[in-house]
């Protein structure tokens, strides 16, 4: 006659398995989810929209391809350099013909001349996350640091510094005009 094994007594471990999901649960801390700083444009009036053209002079379209390779305008290049050939892009500091051209916009009571110039950002479906995000980002720190250098030439101040009425003057004189095309399927013919 086989021998009964004897029951192990599970009444507690269900209230021994709770306990512990609430000691976890109470202890975890949940990471922040940071993504991309983006404002959309506001929705146009139906009445004031109409097709606006566009300088290709105005436009440098950056494009990531599925093998992450990296092209501004009509160059490959290394990310390395893009924030510095951008900065060059937006501001035109020689008036060259071939850059952005500029106008002159009356903001808090000084003209400025602002650039007209748009980065097209395109990309491949292939294109990896860390890519994508790694390009985006230089595209970001170029802005940025003319606009540190615009807020450093009139307010003496870097840009985190100023208050939020400067913070204006600088977004509006050095504008962030980083548009995004939807990523295309080029590896398919």
């Amino acid at each position: 006659m086989a021998k009964k094994t004897p029951e192990i007594n599970s009444s507690s471990t269900a209230d021994i398995a709770f306990l512990l999901l609430c000691y976890f649960l109470m202890t975890t801390t949940m990471g922040d989810q940071s993504g991309l700083q983006r404002r959309l444009p506001p929705i146009p009036d139906t009445k004031d929209v109409q097709d606006q053209k566009v300088n290709r002079r105005n436009i440098v379209v950056v494009r990531i391809n599925s093998a992450d390779k990296l092209f501004a305008g009509n160059e490959a290049m290394d990310i390395s350099f893009l924030k510095d050939k951008m900065k060059e892009f937006l501001s035109n500091p020689a008036d060259s013909p071939e850059l952005p051209e500029k106008e002159a916009k009356e903001i808090g009571g000084k003209t400025y001349m602002v650039s007209k110039g748009v980065i097209s950002l395109q990309n491949d479906r292939g294109t990896s996350y860390q890519a994508y995000i790694a390009v985006q980002n230089e595209l970001v720190k170029a802005v940025n640091e003319l606009r540190d250098e615009f807020s450093m030439r009139e307010f003496g101040k870097r840009f985190s510094r100023l208050s939020e009425d400067e913070q204006d003057v600088v977004k509006k004189a050095v504008p962030q005009n980083i548009s995004e095309a939807e990523p295309k399927d080029t590896g398919k013919k």
